[in-house]
């Protein structure tokens, strides 16, 4: 995650917060300097017993948000510093960008500035 430019006033360390198909993971925490780097894998599993078409699969991804979430470790339960909100669908096919790099292993994505984050 880069931020250009900002230097946190903050020094705890923070963590991404996902929440994607009714399923919550969070990374583990790195230090306060930007850009932030996590370098793991978050896994989340679904089964749709109930869907045959896949068409039906397409409308109930679309009708799901997927939620990312910048936390930094601020007693008592932390400050979110900034949120990325999309429907599922979009998060996990996203439309074909005209950059380098493998499909799928590099993302970019705008994160929305909290209001509590100066």
């Amino acid at each position: 995650i880069t931020c250009p430019g900002v230097l946190l006033k903050d020094k705890q360390e923070l963590y991404l917060s996902v929440f994607v198909l009714g399923q919550y993971r969070k990374t583990q925490c790195v230090p306060a300097v930007f850009p932030l780097f996590f370098r793991e894998k978050l896994q989340f599993e679904k089964a749709f017993v109930d869907i045959v078409d896949p068409g039906d699969l397409v409308k109930l991804l679309e009708f799901d948000t997927a939620v990312l979430e910048l936390i930094q470790l601020i007693p008592p339960v932390g400050k979110v510093l900034a949120t990325h909100e999309e429907n599922t669908r979009d998060f996990l096919f996203p439309d074909p960008k005209l950059t380098h790099g493998r499909r799928g292993l590099e993302r970019e994505i705008l994160m929305k500035r909290s209001p509590s984050f100066t």
